[in-house]
């Protein structure tokens, strides 16, 4: 039986790890952390992204510094669970940009976001205007994050 999921070796492993913790390493410098010259290690860096193992590089920015220390988190209840709505559901709240994360959930609500704003008073505009209007809520809930504790922490299943 064939896995959908590729063999990845040390090296790969190795990669992974780096680029979780430094993603702006050179090839040469990258090549010199995990123990293989620099044309071995483009070659397997490019094959992971061809693969969709890494699929992009970006900049960690500081939410807090921006001003946007508001994070509520949203439980969402459906009206209709069924492929078409659930698409529907999807598809809009990809293009609200204060809700940084969505996930479906298995359990008593149907979807949890994290959503950032400057304050309560934009959060309660967000959801009024944004979060209630998309297709199929029925209902929220919204739990109001005191501190955050551990974020976007790296990628560790390599080791």
């Amino acid at each position: 039986m064939q896995s959908d999921f590729p063999e990845l070796d040390r090296f790969d492993r190795a990669i992974l790890s780096v680029l979780a913790e430094e993603g702006r390493l050179s090839i040469a410098d990258l090549g010199r952390r995990i123990g293989l010259s620099k044309s071995p290690t483009q070659a397997r860096l490019r094959r992971l992204e061809a693969e969709g193992i890494i699929t992009g590089y970006r900049a960690l920015i500081d939410p807090i510094r921006l001003g946007l220390d508001h994070v509520a988190f949203v439980e969402v209840r459906l009206t209709d669970t069924r492929e078409a709505a659930l698409a529907a559901f999807n598809a809009a709240v990809a293009k609200i940009g204060e809700i940084e994360q969505v996930h479906m959930i298995a359990g008593n609500f149907d979807y949890l976001m994290k959503v950032r704003t400057h304050s309560m008073s934009e959060y309660r505009r967000v959801l009024g205007e944004k979060i209630s209007t998309l297709p199929h809520v029925a209902s929220t809930s919204t739990y109001v994050a005191m501190q955050a504790v551990k974020e976007d922490g790296p990628l560790s299943p390599m080791e």
